[in-house]
């Protein structure tokens, strides 16, 4: 069932993870995303998502020491990137991220895409996780060879994939294996990269709750059981993206939107290595 913004997933250690976060990919360094997270936090938000790439991670932490919410009831992630990876490199990027979000440790550390070092990165997360440093880890962008490649060689299987997935791209055989494997999928793009209005069955369905295109689709992934982390700047559309919580999409209406996939990626195709 769900009921708000407290509602969270079991990850396969125990962990609770928040079904429904605020992204912050291309939110500026300085007010921007400080701004934005000060906002969602003052609103009930407590999962930020963010990565090295990003450039934003102190922001973050300056605007979660401001908030005066506690540390413990924040489920912070962060990423490492592409030119960051291999064993110690990936240990030394980790320390770099704590630094500037000001923390003594992650809630979820995630490797950001799939790389010819997988198993080294792979192995220093696993060490971070085993010395407490992180309560979660996982991947992100990985499809189901990437995944079944890490299984093979691994000693803690990821918890958490987080990759594109959006009413035109869902990945319907993916998200099985995740669930099959005991891995939480979490959308990112879960609104489209702003285009959810364009899509006919997205726009009826919202006029017929009197929601917006962008609820529904996060309606939608939610009702899906996939984890959920709508970016914004701006304070009235991340209280919008929390206000989905009091309507459900019916079968019919669930099914409507699976049926509008089309395999279109807004973001890099995992194979490639993604982006630089």
């Amino acid at each position: 069932m769900l009921t708000g913004l407290n509602d969270t997933v079991r990850l396969a250690n125990g962990v609770e993870m928040p079904r429904l976060g605020l992204g912050t990919y291309k939110s500026a360094e300085g007010g921007d995303v400080e701004g934005s997270v000060l906002a969602a936090l003052e609103l009930g938000y407590r999962s930020i998502d963010t990565a090295s790439l990003y450039g934003n991670e102190a922001g973050i932490g300056q605007a979660i020491a401001a908030s005066g919410v506690a540390r413990d009831e924040i489920f912070l992630t962060s990423k490492v990137w592409n030119d960051e990876q291999g064993y110690d490199n990936t240990l030394a990027a980790f320390s770099r991220s704590l630094e500037r979000l000001g923390t003594s440790y992650l809630d979820l550390y995630l490797v950001h895409w799939p790389r010819a070092q997988a198993h080294d990165t792979w192995r220093a997360i696993e060490r971070l996780y085993a010395e407490g440093a992180v309560r979660a880890i996982g991947v992100c962008n990985h499809l189901e060879h990437h995944l079944e490649a890490l299984l093979r060689v691994a000693d803690v299987a990821p918890m958490v994939n987080q990759y594109e997935m959006h009413p035109w791209l869902q990945q319907p055989s993916l998200r099985e294996y995740c669930e099959t494997h005991g891995i939480v999928v979490e959308a990112w793009a879960p609104l489209m990269k702003g285009r959810v209005a364009e899509e006919p069955v997205l726009v009826e369905i919202a006029a017929r709750h009197g929601k917006s295109p962008a609820q529904v689709a996060i309606r939608w992934l939610l009702q899906r059981g996939v984890v959920t982390i709508p970016k914004s700047v701006h304070r009235e559309r991340i209280a919008e993206n929390a206000g989905v919580f009091d309507f459900g999409l019916t079968d019919a209406e669930m099914s409507a939107i699976d049926a509008v996939d089309r395999g279109y990626r807004f973001g890099p195709e995992p194979d490639r290595g993604g982006e630089r």
